[in-house]
């Protein structure tokens, strides 16, 4: 029997988790990622509850995730004068583990470079589908035929444009901008964070891993990007005109912000749509069900690509089965953990001073020693609410 041929697209979290599947079972993978090398970049990311340890169990990641963890403890609303208002527990924001996720996409990408074939730096330019499989068109390549194809190139994924077309209705903004970079540790925080918010802006500074780093997120109101709008110097423009004028330390921040390298500008928003499949083409994490912030689009992409690689295995040669499985089983979950990046601009940033001042107050109630555990069940009861099926 001839051994499947896939191509996948993107090569972050999602693409090298099913590559790690699909080679250890005999298939053959094609990885292609439009950016020249690995991303090592991006905020840290989180694992917490049952489903998420399982798969990581199985992939022999558990141990090697908790040797890079990022050991970052409580996070703390503060006002203008640097009080603290509320503070978070860890399990709130770091989940039972935290790793960085640069360092993540290394590991995968260790993991798999021997068994599957990467191709940095290029891209698909066309997708046909035949009786035989899909033909493929790429950048800088010869055109190639595959089995099937899965796009897990990202939110504003390619493959899903060329194979679903570019439909507004895709993407569902939530009213918020996001600028995440590193920055240096002018606050001297250890393994710690702050929050500080103003109505519609706030900034998160973290410090987990190097004592002379942290990492910045910046959260304001504002409108969907157009295609000209990611730019680092667009970015720094526009946190800049954003916080103008807020308190606390936000202009010493606004200073160190000028010599970041690693900017990472988008939107807060989610995709949304119908059906993760067409034809031999399907979509795999944040590509399908995808969220900027706050939706679990890591731990999300790896349980997906599991599910994702059962269904294919467990029905080989009947892709169209196996992608319909594949969404029952995951959309429910998916919409429940996508649900995040809905209210998380307006947790860094609440739109008015009523809002702020409920969310502080939310937050040091539950923080509280009788509420402990009601706080933790709300943040796990998403990333928990899913049944692994064993293939």
């Amino acid at each position: 029997m001839t051994r499947p041929h896939v191509l996948i697209a993107g090569a972050g979290i999602a693409g090298p988790s099913l590559a790690w599947w699909l080679t250890r079972r005999g298939w053959r993978v094609t990885v292609i990622e439009r950016a020249r090398a690995l991303r090592t970049g991006g905020q840290a990311v989180d694992f917490r509850g049952p489903v998420h340890r399982a798969v990581l169990e199985r992939m022999g990641l558990w141990e090697a995730i908790h040797e890079r963890r990022t050991r970052l403890g409580t996070q703390s609303f503060v006002d203008a004068t640097g009080r603290t208002l509320a503070e978070l527990p860890a399990l709130m924001m770091s989940g039972d583990v935290e790793i960085q996720r640069g360092d993540l996409c290394q590991l995968l990408h260790e993991r798999t470079r021997e068994q599957a074939e990467y191709r940095f730096g290029d891209s698909a330019t066309a997708l046909h589908e035949t009786p035989e499989g899909v033909e493929v068109e790429f950048e800088h390549h010869a055109p190639q035929r595959f089995d099937l194809v899965v796009g897990a190139d990202g939110l504003r994924s390619n493959v899903r444009s060329r194979v679903f077309g570019e439909v507004k209705g895709h993407m569902k903004h939530h009213g918020f901008r996001v600028v995440g970079c590193t920055l240096p540790n002018v606050l001297g925080l250890r393994q710690r964070g702050v929050i500080y918010s103003e109505p519609g802006r706030g900034v998160c500074i973290t410090s987990a891993r190097a004592d002379d780093e942290a990492r910045a997120l910046f959260v304001f109101s504002g409108a969907p990007l157009g295609l000209q709008e990611r730019s680092p110097a667009v970015a720094r423009e526009a946190v800049s005109a954003a916080f103008a004028g807020a308190g606390w330390r936000t202009a010493r921040l606004l200073e160190s912000l000028r010599e970041a390298e690693d900017l990472y500008f988008d939107a807060v928003s989610s995709v949304r749509l119908p059906r993760y499949s067409h034809g031999r083409v399907v979509l795999l994490g944040d590509a399908a069900w995808g969220g900027t912030l706050g939706g679990q689009g890591t731990p999300m992409a790896m349980v997906g690509a599991y599910v994702l690689a059962g269904e294919l295995l467990t029905h080989p040669g009947a892709h169209t089965r196996a992608f319909a499985r594949f969404e029952a089983r995951l959309r429910p979950y998916a919409m429940k953990c996508q649900a995040g990046a809905s209210h998380v601009g307006g947790f860094f940033a609440p739109r008015t001073r009523a809002s702020l001042f409920l969310r502080n107050h939310l937050y040091r109630l539950l923080a509280t020693k009788p509420l402990e555990r009601v706080f933790e069940k709300l943040v796990t009861r998403a990333a928990t609410g899913f049944v692994l099926p064993e293939y």
